[in-house]
C-alpha cells in the first residue's frame, strides 16, 4: 500500500509540477517538490524502514529508486546542481539536463488512496501535537484515539494511526451535526483583535462582545462569521473543549476532529517504563560498539519497587527487543545503590529519578554475553 500510495502522490506531482512550470510558477512547484520531500523522508521511508532493514524487499528498494530518480528530474530546472548529483549519483549517467522530463501517465493512479493516506497523515500529526500539548512522550502509550470525520478509513488505517501514535485502539465515528453533543465537545472562540484591528477598525468591540455571547457561527474549518462579521483565518482561534479533561481533541482541515485519551493507567505506565528503558538500553549497546546482533547480558537495579515491578511484568519484551540471554532486575537500597554507582562496570545508563515515570533512580549495566562482569 505505502509503495502504491508514493508512485500514485509521485504521479500528481509530476502533473503539477508540469503545470506550474509551464505557467511560469517556479515558487509553486518548488513548494509542491517541498511538500513531497516531507511525505517522501517522514511517511514513506520511516514507515518502511524496517523493509530497507531486512534487505530483501526489493519493491522497496525498487520503488524508493523510481521515485528519487523521478524526483531529481522534476527538480533537475529548479535545483540544477543538487539534481544533477543526485542523479548521476543514483544511475551513473551522463546528466539529468540531457534526459526526457517524466510522463505522469506511466505512474499508476489512485487518487482515493492518495486522499485517505493523507488524511491519515494529518491525523497522525494531529494527534502528535495533542501528545505534546499534555507533555506526553510518544513511548508513553495510549488507549484510544477516536475519530470523528465524514470517512471511514482504509484497510490498514489504524494500525497505521495505532503504530504512528502508540495506540492500544483507534476508532472511526461518523460526523454529523449532533457530533459534537454526542462527545460532550464544546467550541470556544476567541478573536484575534490585534490581527482583526486593523481591518475592522473601531468595529472590533463589537466582534469581541459577539464572540462573549455567544453570537457566532462556523461556516467552514477556517471561517467564522461574529456578529454578522466574517472573520478571516489568523483573527480568530477556534477551540474544541471537552467536558472531560483527560481527553484532547483537535479539528481536522477537511472537517470533523480528533479525540485523544489522555487518561494514564497503571499498566501503560508501565509499558511506557520499559519502552523507556528498552530505548536507553539500546543506546548503551550503540556506546559500546557491539554489533546489532550481538547478544548482552543485562543487569537492572533501582531503588523503587514499583518501577522494578513495573519493567519485570514486562522482562520478555525488554529481552527480545534488546536481545538479551540473561536479565536481571532487582531492587537496591540507596546506600548500596551508591556503591554500584562508584563501581566499574561494562557499559552503564543511569536514569534519574522522574526522567520518565520511574520515581526512583535506575541503573542499567549491559555486558556483551560470554564477557566476564562483577
Amino acid at each position: 500500500m505505502l509503495d502504491r500510495y508514493i508512485l500514485a502522490k509521485l504521479g500528481e506531482l509530476v502533473a503539477d509540477v508540469t503545470a506550474d512550470l509551464e505557467a511560469l510558477d517556479s515558487p509553486l512547484a518548488a513548494a509542491k517538490l517541498r511538500d513531497f520531500a516531507d511525505v517522501l523522508t517522514n511517511w514513506y521511508v520511516r514507515r518502511s524502514r524496517d523493509r530497507f532493514w531486512d534487505g530483501t524487499d526489493t519493491d522497496a528498494f525498487d520503488t524508493l529508486f523510481t521515485v528519487l530518480e523521478t524526483v531529481a528530474r522534476v527538480a533537475a530546472p529548479l535545483i540544477p546542481l543538487i539534481a544533477e548529483e543526485v542523479w548521476r549519483g543514483l544511475t551513473g549517467g551522463r546528466s539529468v539536463h540531457l534526459e526526457n522530463w517524466p510522463d505522469a501517465e506511466l505512474f499508476p493512479r489512485d487518487h482515493d488512496l492518495v486522499v485517505q493516506m493523507d488524511a491519515v497523515r494529518e491525523i497522525a500529526s494531529a494527534g502528535l501535537a495533542l501528545r505534546k500539548a499534555r507533555s506526553l512522550r510518544v513511548r508513553l502509550p495510549l488507549s484510544k484515539l477516536t475519530i470523528v470525520s465524514d470517512s471511514s478509513g482504509f484497510d490498514g488505517a489504524s494500525q497505521i494511526l495505532r503504530d504512528e501514535l502508540n495506540l492500544k485502539a483507534v476508532a472511526f465515528e461518523a460526523l454529523d451535526e449532533g457530533s459534537l453533543d454526542a462527545f460532550g465537545i464544546t467550541r470556544k472562540l476567541t478573536v484575534n483583535a490585534r490581527a482583526l484591528g486593523p481591518r475592522l477598525g473601531k468595529q472590533v468591540q463589537e466582534v469581541i462582545k459577539a464572540a462573549r455571547a455567544g453570537d457566532w457561527a462556523s461556516t467552514s474549518p477556517t471561517t467564522v462569521v461574529v456578529g454578522g462579521h466574517a472573520l478571516e483565518p489568523g483573527e480568530f482561534e477556534l477551540e474544541l473543549e471537552a467536558v472531560d479533561a483527560s481527553n484532547a481533541i483537535a479539528f481536522l482541515s477537511g472537517g470533523g476532529f480528533v479525540i485523544l485519551d489522555t487518561e494514564m493507567t497503571p499498566q501503560l505506565e508501565a509499558e511506557g517504563l520499559a519502552r523507556d528503558v528498552i530505548r536507553a538500553i539500546q543506546d548503551t549497546r550503540k556506546a559500546a560498539g557491539l554489533d546489532v546482533s550481538d547478544r548482552i547480558t543485562l543487569a537492572v537495579r533501582g531503588s523503587s519497587g514499583p518501577d522494578i515491578a513495573a519493567l519485570e511484568s514486562h522482562a520478555a519484551t525488554i529481552a527480545a527487543e534488546t536481545l538479551a540471554t540473561a536479565s536481571t532486575f532487582e531492587i537496591t537500597q540507596q546506600p548500596e545503590l551508591d556503591s554500584i554507582l562508584g563501581s566499574d562496570a561494562g557499559q552503564r545508563a543511569i536514569l534519574a529519578a522522574g526522567q520518565y515515570s520511574n520515581s526512583g533512580v535506575l541503573v542499567i549495566d549491559v555486558w556483551k554475553s560470554g564477557a566476564v562482569h562483577v
